[in-house]
């Protein structure tokens, strides 16, 4: 296997992939609309160790002539690095049965217009709150890094502000508009999230972005930073609100617990789910689960009632309170999607069921 690791790259943006694996034993292979299908081109369906070493020493070479040593001696390392004139990407570097392995993920260079993404105008606008928290959750690769970075980019080009973000790693770049944005890679240019994250409260910010919550000491300084008067973003690999409030509550210990849920019921603004499915014609489009809080929720949470949201949220007909399952119904009388996808992505397939069918 001869060719070369931006070769590989070119074709993944030439063809419109969104990732691309780099793994001994099995060819090259790359992820269009959510499947992975082996490019068998040069004849060589099967990398061999060799192979898979080469290309991933030439890829730390395009980053700079990045440091191996973290890949080496730990065994994982994560970065992003850009080829002009082509993409930036996000790498995450592995070993696998003692060889070098790697995913690829393709990032434009140009943050995308929310409207032709099929990201609701009331996603947006969470970025136009003063202050409080701001969740987006979804499995990996369901696109909660480039909602977030539709977000920074409006409130960037409408606010005059001090924009933070920490991300592991950098994935979007944001130019200077309206705001300062500064932007920090953990293990570049800061030691964690936790350590970055009471930095920045030091450092004049309006709005935080904390590339996700690991754990509850990362929790608790994210959720006393929006107590005090800043706008947090941040994620979690959560589907669905109250999964995403127990799953805040329960990283803390028992005796902590009752505290937090005060706590988060006083920050929390928006809790925003969001899942990538598939379209008739081939394509992805994402599916949103939105629950605004109110007085209600923030009593639900309080009184640790969180089992009560999901109906709140089903019952409502805002456009800043929306099920999951609304939203795919929506998209399936749109004509994006068909009944089958719906039904295969509901929290609720028997109610969706019964909503299809009238």
């Amino acid at each position: 296997m001869d060719r070369t690791a931006e070769s590989v790259l070119r074709q993944c943006v030439d063809t419109g992939a969104s990732d691309v694996f780099i793994v001994a034993g099995a060819g090259i292979s790359y992820r269009q609309n959510g499947n992975v299908t082996v490019d068998n081109g040069d004849g060589d369906a099967h990398l061999k160790p060799a192979d898979t070493e080469r290309l991933i020493r030439e890829i730390y070479h395009m980053a700079g002539d990045r440091d191996m040593t973290a890949l080496m001696e730990k065994g994982d390392d994560d970065f992003s690095f850009a080829i002009p004139g082509l993409s930036r990407f996000r790498v995450s570097a592995y070993k696998q049965r003692g060889t070098f392995s790697a995913v690829i993920r393709v990032v434009a260079f140009e943050i995308p217009d929310p409207a032709e993404l099929g990201i609701p105008d009331s996603v947006i606008r969470t970025g136009e709150q003063a202050h409080g928290m701001v969740l987006v959750t979804g499995p990996a690769g369901s696109g909660k890094s480039t909602t977030l970075a539709c977000v920074i980019k409006a409130i960037n080009e409408s606010r005059s502000a001090h924009i933070i973000t920490l991300e592991d790693p950098i994935e979007f770049l944001h130019r200077h508009r309206k705001s300062i944005v500064s932007q920090r890679e953990i293990n570049v240019d800061t030691e964690s999230y936790v350590t970055a994250l009471r930095a920045a409260l030091r450092q004049s910010p309006d709005v935080i972005l904390l590339g996700e919550m690991r754990d509850y000491e990362t929790i608790s300084v994210a959720m006393t930073a929006a107590e005090t008067g800043h706008l947090i973003f941040s994620t979690l690999h959560t589907i669905g609100a109250s999964n995403t409030i127990n799953r805040i509550i329960d990283v803390f210990p028992a005796n902590q617990q009752r505290q937090i849920a005060v706590q988060l019921s006083t920050v929390l603004t928006t809790v925003i789910s969001q899942q990538l499915v598939p379209t008739v014609d081939g394509g992805r489009v994402p599916a949103f689960e939105i629950m605004t809080v109110t007085p209600a929720i923030r009593n639900m949470i309080r009184d640790n009632k969180v089992y009560q949201i999901d109906g709140i949220i089903y019952g409502s007909a805002a456009d800043d309170m929306i099920s999951m399952d609304n939203s795919l119904l929506s998209l399936y009388q749109q004509g994006k999607i068909t009944k089958d996808t719906a039904l295969a992505y509901a929290t609720n397939a028997d109610m969706l069921a019964r909503k299809l069918r009238a």
